[in-house]
């Protein structure tokens, strides 16, 4: 017996890293990995078959760690202080899906209770694919990527009254008052269940942690974490209710205190592993047999899982203020089935509320909607684009849009995409040195605030080439991407290079993960913000340390070389730099003028040998262009700006006026 449970553990978990690492390969969220191998071990498919009993016990334990984390960030001040946007858009969006759906179903002929377990199900969205899939799009500090992932996690929360009220259905049968009876009971527990969670978190779980702390030991806290956790799912359960409703309560408890990032982390592994043999025993309950005589309904189920969260999500986000295309985008990141509505159909088919070939339709469907989803949600901007009406989206009627004659009077202006925080920032400076420019920005509430202000800021999406071209791309003299979408960064960037080669243009990231692909996509410089910040806090730090000042100076600008490319290209000749013998040795600009007896003149740039040396500049007739093309051809009274160091620069020289 031990022998056979050992290896079927050893067949799971080799089957699992075989199928994860594969989808990690191919970029697929591993959730849909961990169900794969549920169906290829299950009873319904050909090959060896692992006991889907133990699998499913040790699973619940991985919700029950799942809603204890989601509680550790969702403590009851974070609660209260977005108690008016979030809750609002997050509860209205569950509710009025699980109506809407559980009206549909209703309608078709399903059991009231079958009905609002559908319902219910297909309110849920995946966090873990649309976090992922908009982290790899570098979408996941925009608007609508921000937005989408707190809305979905914010839908594992409104699934805790579903938890309670489930298992209620299969007691309650379809009478009216039975159900309203059990229903209040059920509430009037979990009110029961609050109090004495709430209780102990302000006066057991604080002090337990204090004392544990003060010990220092990682097993000890561990295993305290673990405890509190399954007491309180102990709790509930004895109170007739759901383990993972408990462990919910005591992470908003922990939430409370100073100890919940470490508690959040020690109780990531077993959270992550229980949760994927939770998926795995979701994957055992698909019947691949019965998809054949499912798929068509199982399609329409996924159809309208997908179109009716769109639509309700959209709508909600564009009577919240904000502007069609953001409410569209935010629409179809959460239009995807998500893995807490696994656990609610698990639930439902546990207790006897839905049938199971009922369940395998609503299964089916939501597998269709996860395999979709991270199409759907790469080609959101495009699938926003098709949706919003243009005069919704350029926000015609609402906020002031691009047109020549509001900014077809600007020459030697600068663009800047964005008009956030570091936009705002660079538009005051601009302003201070009367440096004329003009702002994009998606937000229609800042457009209309700063236009008030008399500050030229349009409402427009500068990765549409029709309004870079409005607001005078081709007479600008530089262009600032301020925001942190990198995806539209990238759209940016092949507009800017196709109608302006010549035109320099700086984009602000928020680290170092994406520097060298905007570079290579035509960037002139990449600022990352968490460099900055770190630099910052360095030099302040050696400063009060009492560092020399000119020390401190010299130790960031050696670490920024090797970052910008401006910043490594400069002329010796500002004594601010040059404060040490060792600055003449390093790499530095040298401006050549080609005499009219140069053997180079008539020559392109590529047949010229200037080993070590590269040519960072060309100006011709007062016009400077920067990163010349090879094919340039050079002409006498041409000024070639080399770079390199000393040595080389000196050869080069001879070489050109030779």
């Amino acid at each position: 017996m031990i022998e056979q449970f050992f290896l079927q553990s050893l067949l799971l978990l080799g089957t699992a890293v075989v199928v994860v690492v594969a989808f990690h390969r191919l970029h697929i969220p591993s959730p849909l990995g961990y169900l794969l191998v549920g169906l290829l071990l299950g009873s319904y498919t050909p090959g060896p078959v692992i006991e889907a009993q133990p699998i499913r016990a040790l699973a619940e334990f991985g919700i029950v760690f799942l809603l204890f984390t989601i509680g550790l960030n969702f403590s009851m001040p974070q609660i209260h202080a977005l108690r008016h946007q979030l809750l609002g858009l997050g509860t209205g969006q569950v509710l009025l899906t699980t109506i809407a759906v559980g009206l549909l179903a209703w309608l078709v002929g399903m059991p009231i209770a079958a009905a609002f377990v559908v319902g219910a199900v297909f309110a849920q969205s995946s966090t873990t694919i649309i976090s992922k899939q908009l982290t790899d799009q570098g979408e996941e500090h925009s608007r609508h990527g921000r937005l989408g992932i707190a809305m979905s996690v914010f839908q594992d929360v409104t699934a805790v009254p579903f938890v309670v009220v489930i298992p209620v259905l299969a007691m309650a049968n379809t009478e009216v008052a039975v159900l309203a009876s059990s229903l209040g009971m059920a509430f009037a527990k979990a009110a029961l269940a609050f109090g004495l969670v709430f209780l102990a978190g302000r006066w057991v779980m604080r002090p337990l942690f204090y004392l544990v702390a003060e010990l220092r030991s990682t097993e000890v806290f561990t295993l305290t974490v673990l405890f509190v956790s399954l007491v309180s799912a102990w709790t509930t359960s004895s109170l007739g209710l759901s383990m993972a409703f408990g462990a919910f309560l005591a992470g908003m408890m922990l939430g409370e205190t100073e100890f919940r990032h470490q508690v959040e982390s020690t109780i990531r592994p077993f959270r992550d592993v229980l949760l994927g043999l939770f998926f795995i025993g979701i994957g055992m309950l698909v019947d691949p047999s019965t998809i054949p005589e499912i798929w068509h309904l199982a399609l329409a189920g996924a159809t309208v899982l997908l179109l009716i969260k769109t639509l309700l999500v959209a709508l909600m986000v564009r009577i919240a203020g904000m502007d069609a295309t953001t409410a569209w985008r935010t629409g179809w990141l959460l239009a995807v089935g998500g893995e807490f509505g696994f656990a609610l159909l698990s639930i439902a088919l546990d207790v006897g509320v839905i049938q199971p070939k009922i369940g395998q339709i609503v299964l089916t469907s939501v597998l269709f909607s996860m395999i979709v989803a991270p199409f759907l949600i790469r080609y959101n901007q495009v699938l926003a684009r098709w949706c919003a009406p243009r005069p919704a989206r350029e926000g015609k009627d609402a906020v002031p849009q691009v047109s020549i004659e509001t900014v077809g009077h600007l020459r030697d202006h600068v663009i800047i995409c964005g008009y956030g925080r570091i936009g705002q920032s660079v538009a005051h400076l601009l302003e201070e040195e009367q440096i004329p420019f003009v702002a994009l920005d998606l937000d229609p509430s800042r457009v209309k605030e700063a236009n008030i202000a008399g500050e030229g800021v349009f409402y427009g999406d500068a990765s549409e080439r029709t309004i870079l071209e409005g607001i005078g791309v081709g007479t600008a003299r530089l262009v600032v991407i301020g925001h942190a979408d990198v995806a539209s960064a990238h759209k940016t960037l092949h507009h800017l290079r196709t109608l302006r080669p010549d035109l320099p243009i700086m984009v602000r990231t928020r680290d170092e993960t994406h520097v060298e692909e905007l570079r290579a996509a035509g960037a002139t410089e990449v600022v990352p913000e968490t460099l900055e910040a770190g630099l910052m806090i360095a030099a302040h730090a050696l400063v009060l340390l009492d560092v020399p000042i000119s020390r401190v100076a010299r130790r960031m600008r050696e670490q920024r070389k090797g970052r910008y490319h401006l910043l490594r290209e400069f002329f010796l000749g500002d004594s601010l730099l040059a404060d040490t013998r060792e600055e003449h040795n390093v790499d530095r600009l040298r401006p050549v003028v080609l005499p009219p007896d140069s053997s180079v003149v008539g020559h392109s740039l590529h047949e010229l040998n200037l080993k070590g040396v590269a040519i960072a500049a060309l100006v011709r007739q007062g016009q400077r262009q920067l990163m010349p093309s090879g094919e340039t051809r050079l002409e006498a009274g041409d000024v070639v700006v080399l770079f390199g160091s000393p040595d080389d620069l000196q050869r080069a020289e001879r070489a050109l006026f030779g």
